[in-house]
């Protein structure tokens, strides 16, 4: 096993590592002219605050690009589809991965490996709204990623943090899709370094002012526009950026206070540190969190590609994955590690594997998932197209809502009013606990 994370003090946080983007960007700029203030230490009450009820959070670590199963949680050495990558065995009897991931395999029976998923997307965009969603594009609605279902559907009172935030750059980011523009996930795209737009840069006083001049703009905009005013979610977005430059949850996105022998378990990459502020975020009780490594769309040099990959995410995830435990908090969080499709079995003349969308793998652990097991398998050869026990990706996304106590048939109004269902699919039987 790797070596467990102790529990650091509290964090200095004077300066918060982020830089928001979109809609809330240009609030939160606007809210930079407002508001002195000097954040606390994180408090203890970060784990204490869910309570004797636990309620559920969503950590998705989402692989862009389409991570090789070959490579990464299903190899086959010696095989056709093989290639050069050797395996090592796991915490999970029988079963093996590939060696690039020493550390995860220590802690792969925190999991059920899923092996066999299939999708009818082999293009990036299209895949990753798949994926993400548990639907495929459709052009008469764009529908919410499980992270905004989770922070739509998932209570989080006392929270000033968003409750949906996306950690990495996204070429594709997640949506809220038809539940609505504020359940777009707060993007991050620096975690765990100094960021703008939370520190004023002029006297309390002059910002009172400024705040007050922006409110006289505001209501004098408003006058007969009240309804397009009120579609734009301004005063919305607006009391929420101020709230949140205001409060001590921000402490959850500093890493002033963690000790360097936590960094280190991390690794010392922007995924590593967006891995440690997830784990934050999740403690403060924010009820979704997505963190992005890029970089598998491994069409050439396929499995030094991939090497290059596993040393970033075989630590931040084994620790990550030992830290919650630690913490108490992966009973009341589902993790799920995956990408939008896998990568062909056969190895094309640039030393790379193609767009694979008929049997590659996912990791899912945490609340309500039966861990320590393996779902499907894939033939190692590569001639069956079709892997054993194919996982439907909309059963893949009712099994993440119903794992986190969610009406994965619900109907839903969308805008217009057209009721949709959470999820299209069923969740998988074999996935889940008794008790989930």
């Amino acid at each position: 096993m790797p070596p467990r994370l102790r529990r650091s003090g509290g964090p200095r946080a004077d300066e918060i590592g982020f830089a928001p983007t979109g809609r809330r960007s240009v609030l939160l700029a606007a809210a930079s002219l407002g508001l002195s203030f000097a954040l606390p230490a994180l408090p203890a009450w970060a784990a204490r605050r869910r309570g004797s009820e636990r309620p559920r959070s969503l950590l998705v670590v989402w692989l862009a690009g389409g991570p090789s199963q070959l490579e990464t949680f299903d190899p086959h050495p010696g095989a056709a589809a093989g290639g050069p990558t050797q395996d090592i065995s796991t915490a999970i009897p029988d079963v093996r991965i590939a060696a690039d991931y020493p550390r995860l395999a220590e802690v792969l029976d925190r999991f059920a490996l899923v092996r066999s998923l299939v999708s009818k997307e082999g293009d990036h965009e299209r895949g990753q709204y798949t994926v993400k969603t548990g639907y495929r594009p459709d052009p008469t609605a764009i529908h919410p990623a499980l992270g905004a279902i989770a922070a739509h559907e998932l209570p989080a009172p006392g929270l000033e943090l968003p409750r949906f935030i996306a950690l990495g750059g996204a070429e594709f980011p997640s949506r809220g899709g038809y539940l609505g523009n504020e359940f777009d996930p707060y993007r991050v795209f620096a975690p765990g370094q100094k960021g703008q737009n939370l520190v004023p840069h002029v006297p309390v006083d002059r910002q009172t002012r400024r705040l007050g001049a922006l409110d006289a703009l505001t209501r004098s905009f408003e006058t007969g526009r009240g309804e397009a005013v009120r579609r734009t979610f301004h005063e919305h977005t607006l009391r929420e950026a101020l709230t949140l430059m205001t409060s001590e949850q921000l402490a959850a996105f500093d890493l002033d206070g963690e000790s360097e022998s936590v960094k280190d378990l991390y690794g010392d990459s922007d995924f590593g540190r967006g891995c440690l502020v997830a784990r934050r975020l999740i403690e403060a009780g924010v009820r979704s969190v997505e963190i992005t490594l890029a970089g598998f769309d491994t069409h050439a040099r396929n499995f030094a590609g991939h090497s290059s990959q596993a040393k970033l995410l075989d630590p931040a995830l084994a620790a990550l994955v030992g830290d919650l435990e630690d913490r108490d908090l992966l009973e009341s969080t589902v993790v799920l590690v995956m990408g939008e499709f896998g990568r062909t079995p056969s190895i094309n003349p640039l030393d790379g594997r193609d767009h694979w969308p008929h049997g590659f793998s996912c990791l899912l652990g945490g609340a309500g998932i039966a861990t320590g097991q393996v779902i499907g398998s894939t033939d190692p050869e590569g001639v069956a197209k079709q892997p054993a026990d194919p996982v439907e990706i909309p059963d893949l996304s009712a099994t993440v809502l119903a794992a986190l106590g969610i009406d994965f048939a619900r109907e839903v109004p969308t805008l217009v009013g057209r009721p949709m269902k959470l999820s299209a699919g069923t969740p998988h039987a074999k996935l889940l606990r008794a008790e989930a």
